[in-house]
């Protein structure tokens, strides 16, 4: 159920509309939802443009944050509602709104600006004399007077207030002003006087059914009946605040009950009933404390939300002014470049003629162009096709040019196994002649007159692949190469160890020797190595 606020009835009116704000705000738990509420309705006043809605939604914030004790983000909600309501020229709301800054600077003890704010309210709402808010301005300055002890004062402005009251035939008003005056007759200690006005506050609070104000009514009977010396009748008021307090869990009166009844106790020489109540209180208080330590963190959380969305808000508004600027800058340029445009095509027509001319020229040109580059284009696709055709040949030829040194090389070892043969033979006259003819052939194994002529088409096939070897290792032999070429040529090494006229043996050892020229890891492949050179 959505419980509106009222508007500040000022000191005077604390004890009725404080309570009943209080009734929602401390005993309902959901001062934060409430304040979303109300900057939701905020933010739906501003987009309609009705400043005055959205003051008024101000105006209540400020006072949830007042009544959670958060003053300066209440005298900051004020102050902007204060803004819109003297920019839409509406002097009761501005006075009621001056009147709540100024209770906020009474309680950050600021006297004096409370006092400007009081005057600056009266000096309005004085063009309404049947206005509500003369009576309330009025008793926040005589509570102001009563504060500075400056009694005198305290009741001159009472005493309007009261009139104005009576005028109105505001019975809360006039109970509320009874009770202020109650108050400043005990502050003077003439207690028969303020237990007459309590009495007639209590009267009024008991008539409209205020039983939140009857409470703290019963309360202050209580204390003056303690104070006189009547014990007995003091008990007597505060076990009624305390029934009412709990009928309608009121804790901060309820604690207050139980505090003034321990006092009355103790006076009375019952410290054990004075020490019950005193737990009491105090336990009241801490399960006051704690539901209002929750409600302070959920509070919280909630101005830090609105001070994000109202962040993002200002980052909104921000973005929006600078999009209209940019629109506005934008449609300055396209009038600027249409005008622009007008006089160039104003010229332009000028020079269309020739225009058409240049351009059937360079259609000319660009055509002729473009046949030329096609020629050029077929003449170097040509040109790559014979360098292919070339280039596979060489291929062809060098794997021609190897199957015939393997099969040379195959045809003298044939030789050399059946010369060899023949030199063991017991035959003495062939014995030298055939040494010299092994010789000759391991000559022709070891400086084969082809190696030459194989480089030659090799490199013309792998472009650069002797460069591209010795920029890794400096130190490589004549037979290091021709081993790296058969191993780019992905030879078998049986048919290696032929072409280079060696034993099996001798080509591990000589692959070993290449692999650590060439700072090979050990499980590094040498063949997938020299592929990927």
């Amino acid at each position: 159920m959505l419980i509106m606020f009222s508007v500040s009835h000022g000191f005077a009116q604390l004890e009725y509309d404080g309570e009943l704000n209080k009734a929602y705000i401390h005993e309902s738990g959901r001062p934060d939802t409430m304040f979303l509420f109300l900057r939701n309705s905020y933010n739906q006043a501003m987009e309609k443009k009705d400043r005055t809605a959205a003051a008024i939604a101000l105006q209540k914030m400020g006072q949830i944050c007042y009544h959670l004790g958060h003053y300066s983000q209440s005298l900051d909600l004020h102050l902007q509602a204060a803004e819109f309501f003297k920019n839409e020229d509406d002097k009761k709301l501005y006075a009621s709104n001056l009147n709540d800054i100024g209770t906020l600077y009474y309680y950050n003890k600021q006297m004096d600006d409370a006092r400007k704010q009081f005057d600056l309210a009266l000096e309005m709402l004085k063009k309404y004399p049947s206005d509500p808010g003369l009576a309330i301005t009025n008793g926040n300055i005589g509570h102001l007077y009563e504060k500075r002890q400056m009694y005198d004062s305290a009741f001159y402005f009472q005493r309007l207030a009261l009139n104005h009251y009576t005028n109105a035939m505001d019975k809360t008003g006039i109970a509320g002003i009874y009770e202020n005056m109650g108050s400043i007759f005990e502050d003077l200690e003439q207690y028969d006087s303020s237990g007459y006005y309590y009495s007639k506050a209590l009267e009024i609070y008991q008539k409209v059914n205020d039983q939140v104000s009857s409470i703290e009514i019963f309360n202050n009977l209580g204390d003056i009946l303690r104070k006189t010396g009547r014990y007995q009748a003091s008990l007597v008021q505060t076990r009624k605040a305390i029934e009412y307090a709990l009928h309608l869990q009121e804790g901060y009166q309820l604690s207050a009950a139980y505090r003034d009844m321990a006092k009355a106790w103790h006076l009375l020489g019952r410290d054990d009933s004075a020490y019950i109540y005193h737990e009491l209180s105090r336990k009241s208080l801490l399960d006051i404390y704690s539901k209002e330590n929750n409600k302070q963190v959920a509070f919280l959380q909630v101005l830090n939300e609105v001070g994000k969305k109202n962040a993002e808000i200002e980052k909104l508004r921000i973005e929006h002014r600078n999009t209209v600027i940019l629109t506005i800058c934008a449609v300055v340029v396209v009038v600027l470049l249409v005008l622009l445009s007008i006089l160039i095509i104003s010229r332009q027509r000028l020079k269309i003629k020739n225009e058409i001319l240049l351009r059937h020229q360079h259609q000319e040109v660009f055509k002729t162009r473009s046949e030329l580059m096609e020629v050029d284009l077929q003449n170097k696709q040509l040109q790559e096709d014979v360098l292919r055709q070339s280039l596979e040949m060489k291929a062809k030829e060098l794997t021609a040019h190897t199957l015939h040194i393997i099969q040379k090389n195959q045809l003298l070892e044939e030789l050399h196994d059946s010369l060899e043969k023949m030199v063991k033979d017991d035959k003495r006259d062939q014995k030298k002649q055939l040494q010299q003819l092994i010789q000759r052939i391991d000559m022709n194994f070891n400086q084969d007159q082809h190696w030459d002529e194989f480089r030659n088409i090799f490199e013309q096939v792998h472009e650069s692949f002797f460069e591209r070897v010795r920029r890794i290792c400096h130190d490589l032999t004549a037979n290091d190469l021709r081993l790296l070429a058969l191993l780019k040529m992905n030879i078998d090494s049986s048919d290696i160890a032929t072409l280079l006229g060696i034993s099996s043996d001798s080509l591990r050892v000589t692959r070993y020797r290449l692999r650590k020229k060439l700072n090979l890891e050990k499980g590094e492949n040498l063949s997938a190595y020299i592929q990927g050179l």
